[in-house]
């Protein structure tokens, strides 16, 4: 297999309340909600870095789509790690994630490899890491 990772879907229980917590409050680019023509269709899409899209799709959809019984959720299954630049960017991103309604599990801090992270949950409870890894360079 080749990687060609293209989009990282979510599944979510309320899809305007996603849609507005990625958009509104983090910012993320997107064309709304797509689909909802379709029984089962209803998406959205949101530009991450070239080549790599997040979707949000409601949690009952991806079962049906799946084949498989949708099940209890459980925040601790993946986390979705955000790189950023500096110390700073961690701190920044942390706040407007706080600002949109997500919930911070691990503030922001100074981690035992050296690096600088913190943890929040979105409304569904999906978990994302805001890191900055001092070995890693975003300049190029």
């Amino acid at each position: 297999m080749k990687p060609r990772i293209s989009v990282i879907t979510i599944g979510v229980d309320d899809l305007e309340r996603s849609l507005k917590f990625y958009r509104d409050g983090l910012g993320l680019s997107t064309e709304g909600i797509i689909g909802q023509e379709f029984e089962h269709g209803a998406v959205a899409f949101f530009d991450l870095q070239s080549g790599l899209k997040l979707a949000i799709w409601k949690r009952e959809d991806i079962a049906h789509d799946t084949s498989i019984k949708q099940t209890p959720k459980s925040p601790t299954d993946f986390t979705i790690g955000h790189n950023v630049e500096s110390k700073e960017e961690v701190d920044q991103v942390m706040e407007q994630a706080r600002e949109a309604g997500a919930v911070i599990t691990v503030p922001a801090h100074d981690t035992f490899w050296g690096g600088y992270s913190g943890y929040f949950q979105d409304p569904d409870g999906h978990l994302w890491e805001i890191v900055w890894n001092p070995a890693w360079d975003f300049s190029s």
